[in-house]
C-alpha cells in the first residue's frame, strides 16, 4: 500500500467515480497500474539499493546512461533520462561534487558539452549495479521467465506506441 487506501480500496472508487462514463476500464487499469509498477519499483529500488550509496533515482539514472554509452552529451543524456536540461544540470554538479562524473567541452563541437565517469563512478556503477540487478530480480519473481518476456515486450510496445503519438 503506497498511500492510506489498499489498491483495491482505489480501484472501488475509481469504478465508483466513473461509472456511467465513456471509458474505457481496459485502457485506464492499463495505464494506471503502469504507474503505479513504475513507482514501486522506483521507490523499492531507491530504498532498498540507492539510498546506501546516498544517490538520488536521478543521479542514479545519469551514472546508468553515461556508463552504458561510455561518455555522451547532456542533451542525449537528458532525452535518454527523460528530464530536462536544467535537472540534468543540478544532477551533474552533485556528481561532479562527488567525483564521480566530469563535464568538458565537445572536441567536435564547442558548444557541446561531453559528460565521462570518472575511475571513482565506473567503480561505484561495477559495484552498484550487481546489487541494483539482484533487485530487479526480486521485483520480477512473481512472475514466470516466459511471462517476464512477455511482459518486457509488452512495455516497449507500449513505449514505441507512446513515442509515435508524440
Amino acid at each position: 500500500m503506497a498511500g492510506q487506501h489498499t489498491l483495491r480500496e482505489t480501484e472501488r472508487q475509481v469504478d465508483r467515480r466513473l461509472s456511467g462514463m465513456d471509458i474505457d476500464f481496459r485502457a485506464l487499469a492499463v495505464s494506471s497500474n503502469l504507474f503505479r509498477a513504475e513507482n514501486a519499483a522506483r521507490n523499492h529500488l531507491q530504498r532498498v539499493v540507492l539510498d546506501e550509496w546516498k544517490l538520488s533515482w536521478s543521479a542514479f539514472v545519469v551514472l546508468w546512461v553515461v556508463w552504458v554509452w561510455g561518455g555522451a552529451e547532456t542533451r542525449v543524456i537528458a532525452e535518454e533520462a527523460g528530464f530536462s536540461k536544467a535537472t540534468l544540470t543540478g544532477v551533474l554538479k552533485t556528481l561532479e561534487k562527488r567525483g564521480l562524473a566530469a563535464r568538458s567541452r565537445s572536441s567536435r563541437d564547442g558548444r557541446l558539452v561531453d559528460v565521462e565517469l570518472t575511475n571513482e563512478g565506473w567503480k561505484l556503477m561495477e559495484t552498484l549495479f550487481p546489487r541494483f540487478n539482484q533487485r530487479e530480480r526480486y521485483l520480477v519473481e512473481a512472475l514466470s521467465p516466459e511471462e517476464q518476456e512477455q511482459f518486457a515486450d509488452m512495455l516497449r510496445r507500449i513505449t514505441v506506441r507512446a513515442q509515435e503519438g508524440s
